[in-house]
């Protein structure tokens, strides 16, 4: 939306921000017309209180940008009230805005739909709401490591052959769905590397196989990529292709 010179700038006036959740809310409702229940609810709040933005907000504009005849009784203090009157009630809907989406963030991460959740928090981070868009994302990353909470218990030391598998990919899932901004995500991925990294040295020595010189599984096992959290998606990846070799091998399970 373009400003005139001299106008009052507001980010709860910026239409393509302020009308993009709400875009997502009339989405979700439109592609599923047997949603209903609390995603229903949270999609219909932010759709009234996004159009009641948009009235105060065309308010404040046309007072700020428009104003009328004077009337010989009519004070400039008036008109300056009403102004400001306008805009507060701009940034009051705005925020309720923003604590709508927020609230039908929450009911996407209930139903599972995580994508829908990435897309409001993108938007309210395009807004300048980036406080909001980041709650989202630890919400979401919370949901995330849930979802895999259990898979990730069975990794130790010891662990069997046939649970190594399963492990792997929970971690990459984790990667891949946690958001970056979740904090000591990667911190977090990185301590369950020394027991995996031990488990598939385990399974390698059993079966008498030739480690090669490059191979780093001995020293992840050992706790050697501890401090080097950035690169844990690296180190993952190579604990990955040494146990799909061992599975390769002649006799690998």
């Amino acid at each position: 939306m373009t400003t005139e010179p001299g106008t009052a700038t507001s980010p709860y006036l910026s239409l393509r921000q302020a009308v993009r959740p709400a875009i997502l809310a009339h989405r979700l409702l439109a592609g599923d017309q047997e949603r209903a229940g609390k995603l229903a609810t949270e999609c219909e709040d932010l759709l009234y209180l996004t159009g009641e933005l948009l009235k105060a907000a065309g308010r404040a504009r046309i007072l700020a940008t428009a104003p009328p005849a004077r009337m010989p009784d009519e004070g400039g203090g008036d008109r300056q009230a009403q102004l400001l009157e306008a805009y507060a009630d701009a940034g009051l809907l705005w925020a309720k805005v923003v604590g709508s989406s927020l609230a039908l963030a929450e009911a996407l991460i209930e139903r599972g739909e995580w994508e829908d959740v990435r897309t409001l928090a993108s938007f309210l981070a395009g807004a300048g709401e980036e406080s909001a868009a980041a709650e989202l994302r630890i919400q979401l990353g919370r949901a995330a490591w849930e979802r895999h909470r259990e898979q990730l218990r069975a990794v130790s030391n010891d662990m069997p052959s046939t649970a190594i598998e399963p492990a792997i990919t929970a971690l990459r899932a984790v990667l891949r769905e946690v958001p970056e901004e979740y904090p000591d995500r990667n911190r977090e991925v990185n301590r369950f590397l020394p027991p995996l990294a031990s488990a598939i040295h385990a399974i390698m020595k059993e079966q008498q196989a030739d480690i090669p010189y490059h191979s780093r599984v001995e020293h992840i096992a050992t706790g050697g990529v501890a401090t080097y959290p950035d690169i844990v998606e690296t180190s993952l990846d190579e604990l990955a292709a040494e146990f799909e070799g061992i599975c390769r091998r002649p006799g690998g399970k």
